[in-house]
């Protein structure tokens, strides 16, 4: 019932089995029902409890029962979306530290050739080709995980074969591939397509309404990332620098455990009714980005954007942006 709102099955069948089970049900007898040892009940009751998922019994005292599935579920939804809007500062945080870092990186000492410049743990690659080479060169010699930032939405095929490419190399010969992409791939076929094919050979895809930057980590000890983020085919810098390495990391693992698996649809919040790029788009749009840079976070047309936005203000029966961006304010959407 509550899984995809990260209560684990056992907890989630303590509950199901307390919401209609008569009350003062007690530790044994739950386990005896569900064939569970009395530890892992009373952790399940632990975990209900912390959830707010429980309530003292008035009709049996010194037990406890269930709150009702609608209001649990209210519950735990508002519960996940505190939990994301935590996750979301700590990766802006994050993101702002890294950029820092990267910035002074990318300056470097002066213009290198293509493949070459190693600079004290900073290497920079020259076009796209040197890219390409690299990239290849990491499918051949990583020996335990590739985790990716894929935003842009859609790819082109050329960038799709490519990966794939990469990508069944790497899987054959047992290096694990995680990779967030934009929400906005969901409705690319082709994209979505290459997802499905890498989760189904063994990989992992997970989407967010926005990325910070295009990036690879090869086995927890050297990152790619681009010389220019407003034009990738410019080249690259090679991160070799053990802090640079770790904060992408940590960015990546903050960003991952905030995304949603490919098979899963996002909800809206409870309290907003919005959705995450629904939320993104107006967060992006209140601090002055234009529609079209808007667009290009999110990974979606410029008519996207502007179709959102007027279905945005329809709802909160605003006649401009300037009024839309006011009563979003007042009910809390920003």
């Amino acid at each position: 019932m509550f899984a995809t709102l990260g209560l684990d099955p056992a907890t989630d069948a303590v509950y199901r089995l307390m919401a209609t089970r008569p009350e003062g049900w007690g530790v044994e007898q739950i386990a005896a029902h569900l064939g569970s040892p009395e530890t892992d009940v009373r952790d399940a009751l632990d975990r209900l409890a912390e959830a707010s998922l429980l309530r003292r019994s008035r009709a049996v005292p010194g037990t406890w029962r269930a709150v009702s599935p609608e209001l649990g579920m209210r519950l735990m939804l508002r519960r996940h979306q505190e939990e994301l809007d935590r996750r979301q500062r700590e990766i802006a945080e994050s993101h702002e530290t890294v950029s820092r870092m990267i910035s002074g990186l990318r300056r470097g000492p002066g213009p290198a050739a293509a493949g070459e410049g190693a600079d004290g743990g900073a290497e920079r690659l020259i076009g796209i080709d040197a890219v390409q080479a690299r990239l290849e060169l990491i499918a051949d010699r990583a020996e335990s995980e590739i985790c990716t930032f894929m935003p842009g939405g859609g790819q082109s095929a050329a960038a799709i074969e490519a990966a794939r490419e990469n990508d069944a190399q790497l899987l054959s010969r047992g290096v694990g591939v995680r990779t967030v992409c934009l929400d906005s791939v969901r409705g690319n076929p082709p994209t979505l397509d290459y997802a499905r094919w890498l989760t189904d050979n063994g990989g992992g895809v997970r989407t967010v309404p926005t990325l910070p930057l295009r990036m690879i980590l090869v086995d927890r000890a050297h990152a790619l990332v681009p010389l220019n983020p407003a034009d990738t085919r410019a080249g690259a810098v090679v991160l070799r620098l053990p802090g640079a390495v770790a904060a992408l990391t940590a960015l990546f693992e903050q960003v991952w455990e905030a995304s949603l698996p490919l098979g899963c649809d996002r909800p809206r919040d409870e309290c907003t009714g919005l959705t995450p790029p629904e939320r993104e788009l107006l967060r992006l749009l209140s601090q002055g980005m234009t529609d079209e840079a808007a667009g290009h976070q999110l990974g979606v047309s410029l008519s996207t954007v502007r179709r959102s936005m007027a279905a945005l203000m329809e709802r909160l029966g605003a006649r401009s942006r300037f009024e839309a961006g006011l009563r979003a304010s007042q009910r809390g959407w920003l």
